[in-house]
């Protein structure tokens, strides 16, 4: 007679250290472009952004007589923030956000793997909420020889004149006209494959927004990395990504009077932080649904949210408000979407006599 020892029973290498720091690996790439970009005071707001998260971790770790730095859990909420900052965001700023994400989120709910929302999202809409003119200020990358803070992103602008009544969506015309230029990479690239060049900066990360959410190809690269290495699976950010794409193309260009099937694609996927949250918020592992189906779910929602704020409500962006408000509802997919249990059959229904 064998004995069956006790479970699990299935053992992997990848604990949660490891795949901290995978994610780490995965991030460094699109942090370290901002940083190009940018200049030395985004990697300033990096090293605050990730040095106030180890330190508040590591005094709570004091307080309740655990030592919980060495997961590097913090080292990537703080990264996850710092990238989610502006360049010249006061450094004040990033130590409030990590703080709320790391003692707020996290540690009154129990610590890692309790809290019900991302601590990064969290952290990053509570100072946005708190501190806007900050949160709003944005500076234009070296590539394009501007030193000034540019009062909007591109995509916040596009927004803004949407909202002032403009007919016809025309980014490249809006862009224009605002005095956004391209690089002559852009230029290049977009008249080859008869694109806008303002995509094709958008893509590179040639254009103004938040320290590691410019460039949609290394985000894309750190993306696929994550899923390659089994940290991730693809069904969450594919869904995510694709959701949102289908209802822009189908409803982006209502609001502008285009009609249905007249929405822009491209330069909407690539902007704003949606491959940051698609690829390394929504796919935390706490706060999204545990099945595969619920996991379908989730990213829809997300998908439907993230596009219901961008182009009928009053904010740019809604990429962590809407995987917050799809974190609220994680519960209730779970309860409705369960996973089969293994062994279990179906009944069958006695036929009536």
């Amino acid at each position: 007679m064998k004995r069956v020892s006790a479970s699990p029973h299935v053992h992997t290498s990848m604990d949660i250290r490891k795949s901290m720091l995978f994610v780490i690996i995965a991030l460094l790439p699109s942090a370290l472009w901002g940083v190009y970009a940018f200049g030395l005071r985004a990697l300033a707001v990096l090293l605050v952004s990730v040095a106030s998260a180890l330190l508040c971790e590591f005094l709570l770790g004091l307080i309740d007589g655990k030592r919980t730095t060495g997961d590097l859990s913090a080292v990537v909420t703080g990264l996850l923030i710092g990238m989610n900052m502006p360049p010249a965001v006061p450094f004040y700023i990033p130590v409030i956000a990590a703080c709320f994400a790391i003692f707020v989120v996290k540690w009154t709910f129990g610590g890692l793997g309790c809290n019900w929302m991302n601590p990064a999202l969290a952290g990053r809409v509570f100072v946005f909420f708190s501190f806007s003119s900050a949160m709003s200020a944005f500076s234009a990358p070296r590539a394009l020889a501007a030193d000034a803070l540019a009062s909007a992103t591109p995509l916040s602008a596009v927004k803004t004149a949407i909202g002032g009544g403009m007919m016809h969506l025309d980014y490249e015309g809006v862009l224009s006209n605002l005095g956004y230029s391209t690089t002559a990479l852009a230029d290049t690239v977009g008249s080859a494959l008869h694109i806008s060049p303002y995509t094709v900066d958008a893509f590179l990360g040639n254009i103004g927004g938040c320290i590691g959410e410019v460039s949609a190809l290394l985000l894309i690269a750190g993306g696929i990395f994550l899923i390659a290495t089994k940290v991730i699976t693809w069904h969450i950010p594919v869904v995510y990504l694709g959701s949102f794409a289908i209802l822009s193309w189908i409803f982006g260009g209502v609001r502008a009077g285009d009609g249905l099937f007249a929405g822009e694609v491209l330069y909407p996927l690539f902007t704003g932080g949606l491959m940051l949250g698609a690829f390394f918020m929504a796919t935390d592992w706490v706060t999204t649904p545990t099945s595969r189906r619920g996991e379908i779910v989730f990213a829809l929602g997300c998908g439907f949210f993230t596009f219901l704020i961008r182009y009928f409500g009053s904010l740019p962006e809604a990429v962590s408000l809407a995987i917050i408000l799809m974190n609220i509802l994680t519960p209730t997919i779970d309860r409705y979407i369960r996973p089969r249990k293994f062994g279990y059959v179906k009944p069958v229904k006695e036929a009536s006599k």
